[in-house]
């Protein structure tokens, strides 16, 4: 998992405390003293608002990285679960992890950052979800505390803003086939890939290798994973979307 980062960061190991609760137990302990813990195994530290004039909007999105429901309290928030759970690099992930305590100045001051993800190299990452047009300073003081808090032990932080719209559309639209049954039966995923060595339509492609209601959530998937490709930012996908076998001398 890392270890804290350098020596003058040690003042944040104490400056900062986390305050989370994990297998049932809740704790607030000093960040230097709990900074191991597996917080993508962590419980939520505040209920989501569901009430019907709330600001946001809240759900459950069901993560095949996680294996679970996820929770979030926004739009905005879901697209990027979403786009967490297509990250190669991510191999879990929890929301609303713990509160982050510490003093700005005489005032005592939290945060609870939107999600704590487990990277497959063993280190964390903080993201806080805000559409730029909705920072404030408060915000982005808090959003400071926390990206320093994170340099004292070695993880990443990121703000995560409005994504490109047409990728996005395009992104939530293969997460429909997200889970794994969507990639069977083997030998469909089989031949996709090997049809799609030589790019070609989406359509076209599909037909070669047989009926295409059974072939397209396949192919859906194999986009999705990553082991299929095509252009999910220069428009809506389409039946004449070029697509390749990700790996393939074509692809590079």
């Amino acid at each position: 998992m890392g270890a804290p980062a350098r020596a003058f960061d040690q003042a944040a190991l104490t400056a900062f405390e986390l305050d989370f609760q994990v297998d049932g137990v809740r704790r607030r302990l000093p960040l230097g003293a709990c900074w191991d813990t597996r917080f993508e195994a962590a419980g939520p530290v505040r209920e989501f608002s569901w009430r019907k004039e709330a600001r946001g909007f809240a759900g459950w999105y069901y993560s095949v990285t996680a294996r679970d429901h996820v929770g979030y309290e926004s739009w905005l928030e879901r697209d990027r679960l979403v786009l967490l759970d297509r990250a190669p690099e991510v191999v879990a992930v929890a929301s609303q992890p713990f509160w982050l305590h510490w003093r700005d100045g005489t005032r005592r001051r939290r945060h609870a950052p939107d999600y704590f993800v487990r990277l497959a190299d063993g280190r964390g990452r903080l993201v806080d979800v805000r559409a730029e047009d909705e920072l404030d300073e408060v915000t982005c003081d808090a959003f400071a505390a926390t990206e320093d808090a994170c340099r004292a032990v070695g993880w990443e932080f990121e703000w995560a803003g409005r994504p490109d719209p047409v990728f996005m559309a395009n992104v939530r639209w293969l997460a429909r086939f997200r889970r794994a049954r969507c990639g069977r039966p083997d030998w469909v995923a089989d031949r996709l890939a090997e049809v799609f060595r030589d790019p070609k339509s989406l359509w076209e492609g599909a037909g070669l290798v047989g009926d295409r209601l059974q072939v397209l959530p396949v192919l859906f998937h194999l986009l999705w994973s990553g082991v299929l490709g095509t252009d999910l930012v220069g428009g809506l996908m389409e039946r004449t979307s070029l697509v390749w076998t990700e790996g393939s001398e074509w692809a590079g």
